[in-house]
């Protein structure tokens, strides 16, 4: 039990800094200069294809979910006759 006490004592007193395996670049500047253009592009769609993909999914889901919540609620407010 001692021992399971100290390990976990030595993995809190971890410092954040030796946990980091790689140097990473700042993108930030890049990033701003992609999402503040003035080209037209919605904001939540200037990421690429992958934001496109994730927006279309989050959408046909939504329609989907809301479809289901009124097929739903008709049901319950108009049951089946036994």
């Amino acid at each position: 039990m001692y021992r399971q006490l100290v390990s976990l004592q030595q993995l809190s007193s971890r410092s954040i800094s030796s946990s980091a395996r790689r140097q990473v670049d700042n993108m930030v500047k890049e990033k701003q200069k992609l999402f503040q253009a003035d080209n037209g592009i919605p904001v939540h769609l200037k990421g690429g294809a992958k934001d496109a993909i994730l927006y279309r999914a989050t959408m046909a889901l939504t329609v989907f979910g809301s479809g289901f919540v009124v097929y739903e609620l008709l049901n319950a407010a108009m049951p089946k006759k036994a």
